[in-house]
């Protein structure tokens, strides 16, 4: 008997229509696009307009997603929502994409951890549905990070952009291989206040701004990259030479190909979106996929391994047969 493996089944996305470039920031605080590129990757971020939420982004995502799976809301039957910015403090943000996609059946809910977010939802969403509770799932990772920055703030405002990505998950018999092959998730609470918002509902009464030791996490993340990259090739005996397609969290190049370094990944191999999208948190990979899906990179049968870390510390990877 074959195992039920979590198939991609289609992927989309969206960015708002503001683009703010690092000449745009120059005018705001004092920075270049010299001093950004050289020390981030970063060209571009997107911006959601006054009127949009994150539910807003999600949603147009989501129809994406669906649109390339050539299925309907009524396909869907469980909702796993990432972000850090929700629309609203409660109900979840996901019920208010299921609301919007006319689903009145199955289950809802957002996750939070972070820019590692779409790798926990996606390692959810994969457990709920091998055991048999659900059949298709929507994973969404979707943020408004702009609303969180201070603009006063070089250190961070440069950074950040807003965005959604989603994938479309399908329970399938396994027999081809294909579909969601490992997942590896940790967290250390003890490097909370390396990245971290100092806002909350139950410390402050308020949402407060993402302040952020660069150097620090910088520090960090390379190491605990590997180490969960390294758990995910030791379980499916894959290595950087098998994979087609490293698609990482985008949060600053250096981090990115110094990890891929570490990891003997090749160049090549690797998907950047981060100079034109900036670090989008949680939809930061899905982002990835979908443009490296679209340009057809990634096709079927391809080996896509996945990684994240964000505030926390939390971090994670994935091994995908596409």
């Amino acid at each position: 008997m074959n195992a039920i493996r979590s198939v991609v089944r289609g992927v989309g996305a969206y960015l708002p229509a503001r683009m703010l470039t690092n000449a745009d920031l120059a005018l705001m605080v004092d920075t270049s696009d010299e001093w950004i590129v050289q020390r981030t990757g970063i060209r571009t971020r997107h911006i959601a307009a006054d009127n949009e939420v994150t539910s807003d982004l999600a949603l147009a995502a989501a129809r994406a997603a669906l649109a390339d799976a050539g299925l309907g809301p009524g396909d869907i039957d469980l909702i796993v929502l990432a972000t850090s910015t929700p629309d609203n403090t409660f109900p979840a943000t996901a019920v208010s994409v299921q609301a919007g996609l006319g689903i009145t059946h199955g289950a809802a809910f957002d996750l939070q951890a972070v820019c590692s977010g779409f790798v926990y939802a996606l390692a959810t969403a994969d457990n709920f549905l091998k055991s048999g509770a659900y059949k298709r799932c929507l994973v969404i990772g979707a943020e408004t990070f702009s609303r969180i920055l201070d603009w006063s703030d070089r250190t961070t405002c440069v950074l950040f952009g807003d965005g959604a990505g989603a994938m479309v998950l399908e329970a399938m018999d396994g027999a081809d291989g294909r579909g969601v092959l490992t997942t590896h998730l940790r967290s250390d609470g003890r490097h909370k206040n390396k990245l971290y918002v100092d806002g909350g509902v139950s410390s402050t009464r308020s949402v407060g701004f993402l302040r952020m030791e660069g150097r620090e996490v910088f520090r960090h993340a390379v190491g605990m990259i590997a180490d969960v990259i390294t758990d995910a090739f030791d379980a499916t005996g894959e290595s950087a030479q098998t994979i087609d397609w490293f698609v990482p969290h985008q949060a600053n190049r250096r981090i990115i190909d110094a990890s891929a370094v570490k990891l003997g990944i090749a160049p090549e191999k690797v998907v950047i979106t981060v100079d034109q999208h900036g670090n989008t948190s949680a939809a930061s990979i899905p982002l990835a996929l979908a443009a490296a899906h679209a340009d057809g990179r990634i096709k079927k049968g391809d080996l896509v391994l996945l990684e994240a870390m964000g505030g926390g510390f939390t971090w994670g990877s994935a091994l995908i047969r596409w």
